[in-house]
């Protein structure tokens, strides 16, 4: 690792943290991303929706190369019993910048933004952990990762939800289990065609889809469904704190959300999937 005192240090490669270090990359400063993945977008996980009017603002019209999935046209709201539904559907045309979101794929995404970041001067190196802050008085100098140590003017923490960087300097206390949520997504491969036929959209349109009631077992939480290119993400979030009571487990859950009436339909002739868990806090 270089011995250089960098102008800021960025620690996870999230949206967050590739965007900051694209922002100061693209002012002129010297610029520094570590993250513990192997990859930018490795260990992360979303339901699947990007509000673009904060990143419209930073890269104006990034969605014409950036891999986004689909626009969400289609909004729908559903509660759900174990057998039945009752639904809320709204759909207009595809609304202009900044006003759009996007469906998308983080493994996709993140590593996109994190290309931008270094092509904007940036520096990356993924695959390795940082272990403490450097502290010189009341004020954070650097990192440490294993022996190595990095200096900066500033460092940012983008290191997600459980930030134990942010702990250390009191900034991140430790919430109870009720503040986070426990959430499980599956990647269900359908082709675009099916897709569009399926939920009744145009082509590069998306749709957006909130549960409420039987998916999360009837406690604090919900399913999620978004359409993407060619495949569709199904999941859902169930309260830290309330999962004790249920009479179910998470994976149990989401396997009866699949085989719901309302859903099932839907997603059959699958072509293949893959299951993520993230923890995140309520307010995500």
């Amino acid at each position: 690792m270089s011995d250089d005192k960098f102008d800021a240090i960025v620690v996870g490669a999230g949206v967050a943290g590739t965007v900051a270090a694209y922002a100061m990359a693209k002012a002129g400063l010297d610029v520094l991303v570590i993250e513990r993945g192997n990859s930018a977008g490795s260990k992360n996980m979303t339901g699947g929706r990007l509000y673009a009017h904060s990143i419209e603002s930073i890269m104006p019209g990034f969605a014409t190369s950036a891999p986004i999935e689909r626009v969400v046209t289609r909004e729908k709201i559903s509660f759900l019993t174990e057998e039945s539904a009752v639904t809320l559907d709204f759909h207009r045309a595809p609304p202009t910048p900044p006003l759009t979101s996007y469906t998308v794929l983080r493994n996709k995404l993140d590593p996109w933004l994190m290309a931008q970041a270094e092509q904007a001067g940036a520096q990356f190196i993924p695959g390795v952990r940082v272990d403490a802050l450097v502290r010189e008085g009341n004020r954070v100098t650097g990192v440490q990762a294993g022996d190595d140590i990095l200096d900066a003017n500033i460092v940012i923490l983008a290191d997600g939800v459980n930030s134990m960087l942010g702990r250390s300097l009191d900034m991140v206390p430790v919430s109870s289990a009720h503040h986070y949520a426990v959430g499980v997504k599956e990647l269900i491969g359908l082709s675009p065609a099916l897709i569009e036929e399926r939920f009744n959209l145009a082509s590069h349109e998306g749709a957006a889809w909130l549960f409420a009631g039987a998916p999360s077992n009837g406690l604090m939480g919900g399913g999620f469904l978004y359409t993407n290119r060619d495949s569709v993400s199904l999941g859902l979030v169930c309260g830290l704190g309330d999962i004790a009571h249920a009479t179910k487990s998470v994976p149990q859950m989401l396997e009866d959300f699949k085989q719901h009436p309302a859903i099932r339909p839907l997603i059959q002739g699958e072509r293949c999937s893959n299951t993520p868990l993230i923890w995140c806090p309520k307010a995500a």
